[in-house]
């Protein structure tokens, strides 16, 4: 097997996470306090891969403001998209109950699996194996987000059609995104590879803050901390062992 294709299909098997935590969460009737469960912990994952397999190893790589500019871009751009289909969809989180909605997950999911997977294809460049820590951390994390948002998005009556053509989607754009990242990225610099990973870890953090944590927070109550703690160190340890 040719190495861009082996890129490709690495970054579809990261996506395809998201696609078989839809069909758990689609074929079975998950309670909602599991779901939130679910949630708490992929959230500790995210941070953790942010910062340990995303941010720090952007600076380590490009520098300081590269970094902190994808950073930010990333934030940004998840929280304007974020706005965006809060308008379409007519739900507006001031006054509203429910702070997270299944199509902002499926936003974040997108804004920081695309720069994710690019990093993931960067990784194989010079005949090198795909990275274990940052292909398992991904995996990890894209479990939980495609399960609650598939969950969020049956409850508001989404059809099966939308659902499943929205997560193959975003799988199909993540093995494009690492196929790109493989072959395009290898010659940018160092700074541009770190604006391009800083992205995700911005789009993630924006993402928990705004949609997981809350929403998690709400159906769990007093477990969410302690699932997130979990979650961290699951991802820590696949950082540090791998």
């Amino acid at each position: 097997m040719s190495d861009w294709m082996a890129a490709g299909l690495a970054g579809l098997l990261a996506g395809s996470a998201l696609l078989i935590g839809a069909v758990i969460a689609w074929r079975i009737a998950v309670p909602e306090r599991v779901v939130a469960s679910i949630m708490a912990f992929g959230a500790g994952v995210l941070i953790s891969a942010l910062a340990f397999d995303l941010v720090l190893e952007a600076e380590q790589a490009g520098g300081f403001w590269p970094t902190v500019g994808g950073f930010a871009f990333g934030a940004i751009a998840y929280v304007a998209a974020n706005i965006g289909l809060d308008t379409v969809d007519a739900r507006k989180r001031r006054g509203n109950d429910d702070p997270g909605t299944g199509t902002g997950i499926a936003a974040g999911a997108l804004l920081d699996g695309v720069p994710e997977s690019a990093v993931l294809g960067l990784s194989m460049v010079g005949g090198q194996s795909v990275s274990v820590p940052i292909l398992a951390a991904i995996m990890i994390s894209n479990l939980p987000e495609g399960l609650a948002s598939t969950a969020e998005l049956k409850r508001s009556d989404r059809p099966a059609r939308y659902v499943f053509l929205l997560w193959s989607g975003i799988a199909v754009a993540c093995a494009i995104s690492a196929l790109l990242g493989f072959v395009i990225l290898q010659d940018v610099s160092t700074g541009t590879t770190a604006f391009i990973t800083a992205i995700a870890a911005g789009a993630i953090l924006a993402m928990i803050c705004d949609t997981m944590i809350p929403d998690a927070f709400r159906r769990a109550h007093a477990f969410t901390g302690l699932l997130a703690t979990l979650g961290f160190l699951v991802s820590f340890a696949v950082h540090q062992l791998g």
